[in-house]
């Protein structure tokens, strides 16, 4: 089971690394997370410098496609040649978005009818889309997803572990990375955000 954290230049490093990391703790049970470049080498919003792990091309492949965010998605949403290297099956997919990532699903078409989540400085854009802004860090339609704040990217990777291997694996990935202390806080905070936000298909 594979999963594509589509990951642009000047991506946020919060939204790409923390739901890859959560991910691929559970490589033992077969999920593992790859991060997906349109480029071999892309720049962080930080000028961090990371090599792709994967082609564009694997997001054909993979079971999960996760869209990261960034301080240039408004420049992905308006490449067209960009986007065509896109073609996501929600079908066939569990596909989410993080922040201004939902720019990317809408662009798709992949948002229609259903609300989202995205950060603040991200909303105006994802309205001026016709898309329903909630005021919530998570939210999921069927196999489609979003989470809003750069720290709902545990959210995300909760979501994605808890439909691929279960609740079980899910709680103790984020028992594991929760601040000492506060792990049963921590668990219970994450499997609510995505009990709560999780909306059956109509």
């Amino acid at each position: 089971m594979q999963v594509a954290v589509v990951t642009f230049d000047g991506f946020n490093e919060l939204d790409s690394f923390i739901a890859s990391a959560l991910i691929n703790r559970c490589r033992k049970y077969g999920l593992e997370a790859f991060i997906t470049t349109p480029t071999p080498v892309i720049t962080s919003m930080n000028g961090v410098e990371v090599t792709g792990q994967r082609p564009m091309k694997f997001v054909t492949e993979a079971e999960v496609v996760l869209i990261g965010s960034g301080v240039k998605t408004r420049d992905v949403v308006a490449d067209d040649r960009l986007i065509s290297r896109l073609p996501l099956d929600p079908s066939r997919q569990l596909v989410g978005a993080q922040c201004s990532g939902a720019l990317v699903l809408a662009r798709l078409g992949l948002l229609d009818g259903m609300p989202a989540c995205t950060d603040m400085k991200s909303r105006p854009f994802v309205e001026a889309c016709d898309v329903t802004v909630l005021d919530a860090p998570f939210h999921a339609e069927g196999n489609i997803a979003t989470a809003g704040g750069c720290l709902a990217s545990q959210y995300l990777a909760t979501w994605v572990i808890t439909r691929m291997l279960g609740e079980g694996a899910a709680r103790d990935v984020i028992g594991y990375v929760a601040p000492v202390g506060e792990n049963q806080e921590t668990i219970e905070r994450a499997m609510r955000a995505v009990h709560t936000g999780e909306v059956a298909l109509r």
